[in-house]
């Protein structure tokens, strides 16, 4: 075994800013960089992307979705093709969800039990069980270097007496989970799920009980399911701080800029979206001077780059010109290039951040962001809802 794999789930923190950290966390498959931003590959693919370009945009490790790869190609066949990594042609580390999230956005087509949850795919209606159990050995047989235990994400407003039962079988799924697949078997690390809808004594609680089993990190589970950004942000300004130290703490299906930027200055260290490449497809790009909207007839003859700040592919080679051009006529390659860059954005603002931790300067960072994309009329639509699927 290389040294590497010897520290297996080793999270070493470098330098701190207030709050905010700056880590690594030892990987099967290489030492990840925090905080870091995961783009989201749902079906084994971040959607126009191949891995090349992830690789020359700064991707460290991306996150595949549990549900989705089960039911398409099977996490069997995944198996026998040597796991995700190998399957796709990626060599870096992947993080795979639990389909923990589906119980919630899949609430008109599943049933919620004791042993786990009946699901009907949305694909053929056929039905489906994910007990913690399965749901250990899926994400086994995708061979992910981050696993995360089954859960039940509560929908924004449920009562106190409905959420503090779901945290309650939330925590006796992620005993399960544990005990199906003890600690670094297989060279997987495993976090726990917080949750506890939008009660802080129930978040307290939740975390309390997870804290008990020896999980390698802990992720914070839902929130962006509807709530307002300042209960989100109060929620998570109150969390973080209680949570362990020493391992590394993620911040699941969020969000835009300035929600990674917050959760950060927070002490958060990990966060995925499918906002990056979403938005790229809808033609909403990011840059350094605000958000683009691609389609705007103000683009037709510019000639200018999308981002003369930005050094991906996209921006040292076209237009706006032609990428106007492009999404107009609905040509493919749009989407990549679009999405090319809006991932590159992301990623470079987490390396940006990376940096300022080091170097004492987060908030200046932060407040530069902050001034860039402050929330304007058109805020909803682009933090938006958490559907954990890039569709």
């Amino acid at each position: 075994m290389t040294n590497a794999v010897q520290n297996l789930g080793q999270f070493t923190i470098k330098a701190t800013d207030g709050q905010a950290r700056r880590g690594s966390l030892v990987t099967a498959h290489g030492v990840v960089q925090t905080p870091i931003f995961m783009p989201v590959g749902t079906q084994g693919s971040v959607k126009s992307l191949c891995p090349q370009d992830l690789d020359n945009a700064g991707a460290q490790i991306i996150l595949g979705n549990t549900y989705h790869l089960y039911l398409r190609p099977g996490d069997e066949l995944l198996a026998r093709q040597g796991g995700l990594r190998r399957f796709m042609g990626w060599d870096k580390p992947i993080l795979t969800d639990s389909g923990g999230f589906q119980v919630f956005s899949l609430k008109d087509i599943r049933k919620i039990s004791e042993q786990g949850v009946e699901f009907r795919s949305h694909i053929d209606g056929s039905t489906h069980f994910f007990s913690p159990e399965k749901v250990m050995a899926i994400q086994n047989n995708i061979g992910s270097d981050i696993m995360m235990v089954l859960d039940e994400c509560v929908a924004y407003g449920a009562d106190h007496d409905y959420t503090a039962k779901s945290l309650e079988l939330t925590t006796r799924w992620a005993r399960r989970c544990r005990e199906a697949h003890p600690r670094h078997k297989n060279g997987q690390l495993l976090f726990g799920i917080i949750q506890g809808g939008f009660y802080k004594d129930l978040r307290e609680k939740s975390l309390a009980q997870l804290a008990e089993i020896d999980f390698d990190g802990f992720a914070i589970g839902g929130l962006s399911v509807g709530e307002s950004i300042p209960e989100m942000y109060d929620m998570l300004h109150h969390l973080t701080p209680l949570m362990p130290e020493n391992l590394p703490r993620y911040l699941m299906g969020v969000g835009t800029p300035l929600d990674i930027l917050e959760g950060i200055e927070a002490g958060v260290d990990m966060f995925d979206c499918v906002l990056p490449t979403r938005n790229a497809r809808n033609g909403t790009l990011y840059t350094s001077t605000g958000k683009v909207n691609i389609r705007r007839a103000e683009y037709r003859e510019d000639q200018g780059p999308l981002d003369p700040d930005c050094g991906c592919y996209t921006c040292r080679t076209f237009s706006r010109a032609y990428l106007r051009h492009l999404y107009v006529a609905q040509e493919l390659l749009s989407y990549r290039l679009n999405s090319l860059h809006n991932v590159t954005f992301f990623l470079d603002l987490a390396r940006r951040a990376r940096e300022a931790i080091e170097q004492g300067r987060f908030a200046a960072l932060k407040q530069r962001y902050v001034d860039i994309f402050r929330p304007g009329p058109d805020a909803e639509t682009d933090a938006g809802p958490n559907t954990g699927v890039d569709a």
